[in-house]
């Protein structure tokens, strides 16, 4: 125990609101333990010589405890300290699941800023992590909530760090909150109007065993999906880490200004402190039974549904409550726009591990009146083989990351047998997984590749993975990546090869990017970003995992094309329909392979055309597909539905820069025979124009 520097006054104090608040006469610090027998506060103050030394004020069961709600009120004007716990009870992993330590300082689960450092600086096991008071004031300028409708939405999912780390980003900041800023220019030009940051929820990137088999060195925990905290951000994104809250509502303001929501991938499935051999921060000191999924039955082990050692609770009340809280936080402090929920499938999770069928959790979230504007999108599986694409949940604030869109398209653009029938249903929005429960294209956002596989450069240079540099002898990542290489494994100087490897990126985006539902693209794939073929960069801090900016300008025609396609699904609401196709005879959609009115989904076949049927301001669409590997196909092109209209050719993802996508404000190329033909792993787009 450290001595006793300074004595202060304390009151009972209040059991709400949770966490450490400032009051008018004090500060009120509220802590939940149902199980510990006693609990101390522990405040670490400013200019002391020796940052090891404490005061710590014992809270006496009587006064300072309300039901589970430890709680005491600081009569003090000082604000400048850091704070934790230690808390004192059975230790009893057997029997109870216990495992108090009064030796440990543990973070308050509501601290909404843990003591700030860089990125890489001691981890905590050498430098014990402590609470701040958190000090929000901070002019938003008026900053309200964007509410962009999800079915105009097009998603960029990036790494705050990677996105501007590599010095070709040529940021004043980079990897920063405000490193972000300096890219808004870009992010408005290409198009997107949501940023989904990968966590920034505080973690230790110092945390991982592995070390990079050529140099030795210890590898990081980069990705960050090893959350000590729900409420406090990520301080060695930040340039000034004493200042990383004010940067992140700056970054938020300013993305607001330029019309782009922020998204946070939220980790709520499990947490950094692994499992019993792991580092000790916060839940399991405080009460491991109430916060983890334990296996009774099996002495009191976690029940390990996230693959990282452990499960949260996430269905127990308390745990909800702090859940919900957390979401608030974000919502009402931060002001961000929605959140992602990593492995969300575990939030249907009861208490023993069993998947409920009306999960209280996810209808919290969904119905919570402060988060009634937020999008809110499930990744709905789990590490333990629960898929619930489609079925997580009926209730239609929940959009899905959509897996089966992201297997199907990749199935049929490696030329795949038996893939035409998917890749027609989710073109048109997934109706298979939606459409029963009231549901719409909305609730699907389309992905091709996302943080976790391979970029979309390796999936068309890459059937292997190569993750050797991970530290676990290529063990680690999925082996079911749905690619092909294009002729050659990896990097080629191949002409031929090279071709098609664009011409795949240009079809992959085109069908990405003009299906129904949401688009979400992964940064840097608008250019042809690289991993070297990693499919699982967790722990890769360097230039394999920082985009290298140098790319836009030499894959410029990639980035061109993509930028095409977003500025014309958001001119055509056509491309972003808010309900599922009408069905009747005079349908808004009509399917054909080589010939007119000829359906051919056979397990064979490996083409497949669709016109999209426009109104009176509106144009038509024919976008004709050719999966095989080799050979170029002809299409016979249906009349334009208006009998004045004629065809205009707009894209074809074979051909180069500029040619791939024609300037739509020019005439185009009209189409004066009745037949196009359509290269291998290519599309081409008509477009009707009125004579």
């Amino acid at each position: 125990m450290g001595k006793q520097k300074k004595i202060f006054s304390s009151e009972r104090g209040f059991p709400l609101p949770g966490g450490a608040v400032v009051l008018e006469n004090g500060i009120n610090f509220t802590i939940f333990s149902r199980h510990a027998t006693a609990v101390i506060l522990v405040l670490q103050l400013s200019g002391e010589s020796d940052p090891t030394d404490f005061v710590e004020i014992i809270l006496d069961p009587a006064i300072n405890r309300t039901g589970d709600i430890w709680h005491i009120l600081l009569t003090t004007k000082e604000r400048d300290f850091c704070y934790g716990y230690r808390m004192d009870g059975e230790r009893d992993i057997e029997e109870k699941g216990l495992i108090y330590d009064t030796k440990q300082i543990l973070l308050d689960p509501f601290c909404q800023n843990i003591k700030g450092r860089k990125w890489g600086a001691p981890s905590p096991q050498t430098d014990v992590p402590l609470c701040r008071l958190s000090d929000h004031n901070f002019d938003w300028q008026n900053d309200r909530p964007l509410k962009i409708p999800m079915v105009d939405s097009v998603i960029y999912e990036l790494h705050v760090r990677g996105f501007t780390k590599d010095s070709s980003s040529q940021v004043q900041n980079p990897g920063t909150y405000l490193g972000i800023i300096e890219k808004i220019p870009y992010l408005k030009e290409l198009g997107v109007t949501a940023v989904e940051l990968m966590p920034v929820t505080e973690w230790d990137e110092n945390d991982n065993l592995f070390f990079d088999p050529k140099s030795g060195e210890l590898l990081k925990n980069y990705w960050g999906y090893n959350p000590i905290s729900f409420c406090a951000l990520k301080s060695g994104f930040a340039a000034n880490p004493e200042q990383h809250i004010n940067e992140f509502k700056t970054m938020v303001r300013s993305l607001h200004q330029a019309g782009i929501e922020v998204i946070l991938d939220m980790v709520y499935n499990h947490t950094g402190e692994g499992g019993y051999d792991g580092s000790t921060t916060s839940f399991r000191g405080i009460d491991n039974s109430i916060y983890y999924l334990l296996a009774r039955e099996h002495e009191y082990q976690y029940l390990n549904y996230s693959g990282c050692g452990n499960t949260f609770n996430c269905n127990h009340p308390v745990v909800r409550e702090f859940i919900r809280e957390s979401l608030r936080y974000w919502v009402m402090e931060m002001h961000v726009d929605g959140f992602r929920f990593d492995l969300a499938s575990i939030l249907g999770r009861d208490s023993n591990g069993e998947v409920l069928s009306n999960p209280p959790m996810i209808e919290m979230i969904a119905q919570d009146p402060i988060l009634r504007d937020t999008k809110i999108i499930a990744e709905a599986w789990d590490a333990a083989g629960l898929y619930q694409v489609g079925s997580f949940s009926r209730d239609s604030r929940w959009a899905e990351w959509n897996g089966k869109f992201r297997d199907n398209i990749r199935s049929f653009m490696a030329g795949h047998s038996d893939s035409i029938a998917n890749l027609a249903t989710r073109i048109a929005g997934s109706s298979d997984l939606y459409q029963s429960s009231d549901r719409t294209p909305c609730n699907s956002v389309n992905f091709i590749t996302s943080h976790d596989g391979f970029t979309l450069h390796d999936l068309v240079s890459y059937e292997m993975k190569q993750n050797l540099a991970n530290g676990e002898e290529n063990r680690d990542g999925d082996n079911h990546n749905i690619s092909w290489n294009s002729g050659a494994e990896g990097k080629s100087e191949d002409p031929l090869i090279t071709t098609m490897r664009h011409r795949r990126i240009r079809t992959f985006s085109l069908l990405l990017i003009l299906s129904q539902g949401v688009p979400m693209i992964t940064a840097g794939d608008e250019f042809g970003r690289t991993q070297s073929g990693n499919n699982n960069s967790w722990c890769q801090d360097n230039a394999d995992n920082w985009i290298d900016w140098d790319l836009a300008k030499t894959n410029n025609g990639l980035l061109r094309f993509f930028r095409k396609c977003i500025a014309l699904r958001k001119k055509h609401p056509i491309f972003r329909k808010r309900n599922f196709f009408n069905q009747r005879i005079d349908s808004e959609i009509s399917w054909q392979s080589l010939t007119p009115k000829v359906e051919d989904w056979s397990a064979n076949c490996h083409t497949l055309a669709f016109m999209l049927k426009g109104n009176v301001q509106e144009p038509d669409f024919l976008i004709m597909l050719n999966g095989q590997r080799t050979g170029t196909v002809e299409f016979t092109i249906p009349q334009a539905p208006v009998i004045s209209s004629t065809w205009h050719q707009i894209i074809d993802t074979a051909r180069d820069t500029p040619n791939d996508f024609t300037d739509t404000k020019l005439p185009g190329k009209q189409q004066k025979h009745n037949t196009v033909q359509v290269e291998s792993m290519a599309a081409v787009v008509l477009q009707s124009k009125k004579g």
